[in-house]
């Protein structure tokens, strides 16, 4: 599996890429905002996006609906992570186009295998 890690701390996107990629995961790259992440989509090809709910002055939200739209196929499945819980974004997870929502401490190679055999 192909992944790009979007979020606007360096710290934790560089320490997830660390971590899933013991875990067997291919990091394709790490983004620290979504118009970057957004712009190096169609380049790098990930088969899955991790978008950060909050990216200061962005939406997450924003991000993966843009994801969704770009031009070059196939998309990435988008899943959205955050510090915070889902119940905070329940309603506004379910209305975007993201496949799920992981919180950044359950955040794993497991965690993401498991939303995309729910989503198939």
């Amino acid at each position: 599996m192909r992944c790009l890690i979007i979020d606007d701390s360096a710290h934790f996107g560089e320490v997830a890429r660390a971590y899933l990629e013991r875990q067997g995961v291919n990091v394709v790259g790490v983004a620290t905002s979504g118009a970057q992440g957004v712009a190096r989509t169609c380049d790098l090809r990930p088969d899955v996006a991790l978008v950060d709910v909050d990216l200061g002055d962005e939406s997450g939200f924003d991000v993966a609906r843009s994801l969704t739209e770009l031009p070059c196929r196939p998309h990435p499945s988008v899943i959205l992570i955050s510090a915070q819980d889902a119940r905070d974004f329940a309603e506004l997870i379910d209305a975007s186009p993201a496949i799920g929502f992981i919180p950044k401490l359950e955040l794993s190679s497991d965690s993401i295998e498991a939303l995309l055999r729910a989503r198939r």
